[in-house]
C-alpha cells in the first residue's frame, strides 16, 4: 500500500456530541486528504463518516501537524476519479466493494480557515 499512511480523524459524535478519535488511511489528492469509508465491507456507514455527513467540522492530525479541516464527500465524476485513484494505492479497497451492496463514499478533507 505505497502512498497510503494514516491519519488521526476527530469528529464529533453526532448523538453523543463528544470528540471521537479514528485512525484512517488516506492519500493526498490536489492538497486535501483522501478517507474511505469502506467499513470493513459492511453494510453499514461507519460512524466516523455519519458524524462527518452530520458536520463537516473536524480535527487532523497528519503526523505531528494538527489541524481544523472541513469534509466534502466526493460525487460524481471526482469520485470516480478518485476511486481509480485509491485501487492504484490500495487495491485492497476493491474487495470491500464486492462485498457490500452500499457505495463506498470517498471523503475529501481539507485544511479549514480559523
Amino acid at each position: 500500500m505505497r502512498g497510503f499512511r494514516v491519519l488521526l480523524l476527530t469528529t464529533t459524535g453526532r448523538k453523543t456530541g463528544k470528540s471521537r478519535t479514528t485512525p484512517l488511511g488516506y492519500f493526498e489528492d490536489d492538497g486535501g486528504f483522501v478517507v474511505v469509508g469502506s467499513n470493513g465491507g459492511q453494510d453499514a456507514h461507519p460512524a466516523w463518516f455519519l458524524n462527518l455527513r452530520n458536520n463537516p467540522r473536524a480535527t487532523l492530525q497528519v503526523k505531528a501537524a494538527r489541524f481544523p479541516a472541513e469534509a466534502a464527500i466526493a460525487s460524481s465524476p471526482d469520485r470516480a476519479r478518485l476511486w481509480a485513484r485509491l485501487m492504484q494505492v490500495a487495491p485492497t479497497y476493491g474487495q470491500y466493494e464486492k462485498s457490500t451492496r452500499r457505495e463506498i463514499p470517498l471523503v475529501v478533507l481539507r485544511r479549514a480557515h480559523e
